[in-house]
C-alpha cells in the first residue's frame, strides 16, 4: 500500500516504526525539516517538509495515488482539514486523530460528510484500555482477535494459582476450559513454551481463550478475584474524565484528585456521583489522607511519567490490588517490570495500535494475509491473525505432523465463527482464521510459520 503519514510526533513515529517493515511505500510529512530528514535517514522512507493541509504538499507526497493518508498532528482542526484535502487530491482512505471531546458527537458526521474513514481519540482509547484492565482484576493485559471472539490475556502465576507446578501437557489434561499458553516471561526472558514446560510461581503468562469462556477460565485457575469497587484516580484531564465517566456508569465508587482547581470544579459539576478532590495527588500525604489504603485500584494520569510511577508504587505498597500509570516514555516502562501489580499504559501506543490494525485490515482486503498484529512483552513477541486463503499443502494435516519453526505457536483457529483452542490433532482448513504467536519478526503469510 502507498501510505502517507502527516505529523511525526510520538504517535506518527510509532505508526511509522510499526508499518515500515510490512512492505508498504510510506511517505512522511511534517513542517519540521530536521525531524523529517532524521526519520528519512533512520527508516529509509520518503519525506516531504511542509503543512499537510496544503494541496501542493499533499500532491508532492503522492496523495493522488495514495491508498491511505494518516493525519496525527497536534491540532484536531488541522487533522480534519488535511483529511479533506487528501480526499480531494485522490487518496482512497483517510484517518484523523481528533482529541477534543466537543467533537465526540460529530464523529459519524465527520466520517460520512467529510470522507474521513476513521477517527481516533487517543485519550478515549486509553480510558477504554484502563477500564478493561480494571474490569478484570487478575489480568495485566488483554488483546482481541477474530472480531472479539478470541482473547489473548496476560496474568501472573501467583501463589495459589492452579497453573503453578504444572506442565502444558498436564494442564491440557486437567483443565475443563480450554486455554493455550502462548508465551511466558521469566527473569527478563521470553519463552514460547513446549508441552514439557513447567510453570513457576511469578511467571507472567500469556494465553488464548474463547472470550465468552474467559471468566470461567480465570475461575478454574483460581485467578478470578473479587471485583473492584473503589478506585482512586490522580489527574482529571481528558483521560481521567473519560475513565471516570465510564467507571461511574458501571457503579464503581470513584475518587478523583486533581491539582487544577478550575478543572476539579468542572469535573465535579459534570460528574455529580463522583468524589472530586482539589489537591496534589502525587504527594504521599495527600494520598494517605484521601484513603489510599481503602482503595482496590489506583490510576495515575498526570503529565509526569515519573510522578505517575512513584505515586503508583506508593499505592501498590499501601495495599492497593492493582495500579495503573500513564507512561509516555518507552524507556521508563522497564521500571514497571519488577512491580507485579503496577501496569503502564501509553496513549501513543494505544492510538497507534488502533490505526495500525485498521491499516492491516485494509491491506488484507487487497492481498495481505495479516488481519491483526499485536506486539507484546515490550515488542519481543508478535501475535498475528492470518487468513488461510489459497490452498496450501499443510491444510487438513494434524498439527503434530507439521514442521513448525522454533519459537512459533499456533494459538487459536477460528472456523466459521467457532473458536478452536488447538491440540496436536487439530488442523487448518482453507478459510480459517489462525492466530500465531512468535518471537520471529515480520511474518506476513501463514506459510512463514512452517519449515
Amino acid at each position: 500500500m502507498k501510505i502517507i503519514i502527516v505529523g511525526m510526533g510520538m504517535i506518527g513515529k510509532t505508526i511509522l516504526e510499526n508499518l515500515i517493515g510490512e512492505g508498504h511505500t510510506i511517505t512522511i510529512v511534517d513542517e519540521n525539516k530536521e525531524k523529517v530528514e532524521s526519520l528519512i535517514e533512520k527508516y529509509d522512507t520518503l519525506g516531504v517538509v511542509g503543512n499537510g493541509a496544503c494541496l501542493d504538499v499533499q500532491l508532492e507526497a503522492g496523495a493522488k495515488n495514495a491508498d491511505m493518508v494518516i493525519v496525527v498532528t497536534g491540532s484536531d482542526e488541522l487533522n480534519i482539514m488535511t483529511c479533506m484535502v487528501a480526499k480531494k487530491a485522490g487518496a482512497k482512505s483517510t484517518i484523523a486523530r481528533v482529541r477534543n471531546p466537543l467533537y465526540r458527537k460529530q464523529t459519524e458526521e465527520m466520517k460520512e460528510e467529510l470522507g474521513i474513514s476513521m477517527v481516533v481519540n487517543p485519550e478515549r482509547e486509553t480510558a477504554n484500555e484502563i477500564f478493561n484492565l480494571l474490569s478484570l482484576p487478575s489480568i495485566s493485559d488483554i488483546e482481541h482477535f477474530a472480531m472479539g471472539r478470541v482473547s489473548l490475556v496476560e496474568v501472573v502465576a501467583t501463589e495459589g494459582c492452579a497453573l503453578v507446578g504444572e506442565t502444558l501437557i498436564s494442564l491440557g489434561q486437567k483443565l475443563k476450559n480450554k486455554v493455550l499458553i502462548c508465551a511466558v516471561q521469566r527473569n527478563g526472558e521470553v519463552i514460547i513454551p513446549t508441552g514439557e514446560f513447567l510453570i513457576q510461581e511469578g511467571d507472567k503468562i500469556s494465553f488464548t481463550a474463547d472470550t465468552k469462556d474467559l471468566g470461567d477460565c480465570l475461575t478454574e485457575i483460581h485467578l478470578n478475584k473479587r471485583p473492584f469497587k473503589n478506585v482512586m484516580i490522580v489527574g482529571g484531564g481528558r483521560i481521567g474524565y473519560y475513565l471516570t465517566e465510564k467507571l461511574a456508569q458501571k457503579k464503581f465508587r470513584v475518587k478523583v484528585i486533581e491539582n487544577n482547581e478550575e478543572q476539579a470544579e468542572e469535573m465535579a459539576e459534570l460528574l455529580p456521583s463522583v468524589s472530586v478532590v482539589y489537591g496534589d495527588g502525587t504527594q504521599h500525604s495527600v494520598l494517605t489522607e484521601e484513603g489510599i489504603e481503602a482503595m482496590d485500584a489506583f490510576v495515575a494520569l498526570t503529565g509526569s511519567d515519573e510522578a505517575n510511577i512513584i505515586a503508583s508504587i506508593f499505592a501498590n505498597r499501601s495495599g492497593v490490588r492493582k495500579t495503573v500509570a500513564q507512561v509516555k516514555n518507552d524507556e521508563l516502562t522497564n521500571m514497571l517490570d519488577s512491580e507485579q501489580y503496577l501496569l503502564g499504559v501509553s496513549p501513543k501506543h494505544i492510538a497507534a495500535s488502533k490505526i495500525i490494525s485498521y491499516v492491516r485490515a485494509i491491506a488484507n482486503s487487497e492481498g495481505s494475509n495479516v488481519i491483526t498484529l499485536y506486539r507484546l512483552v515490550q515488542n519481543k513477541v508478535e501475535a498475528l491473525e492470518f487468513v488461510a486463503k489459497a490452498e496450501e499443502k499443510f491444510y487438513n494435516v494434524p498439527l503434530k505432523d507439521l514442521q513448525i519453526k522454533k519459537d512459533c505457536l499456533i494459538a487459536c483457529i477460528i472456523r466459521k465463527g467457532e473458536v478452536i483452542i488447538p491440540n496436536g490433532l487439530s488442523h487448518i482448513e482453507q478459510g480459517d482464521n489462525v492466530v500465531v504467536v512468535t518471537t520471529h519478526k515480520n511474518f506476513d503469510d501463514l506459510t512463514d510459520l512452517f519449515i
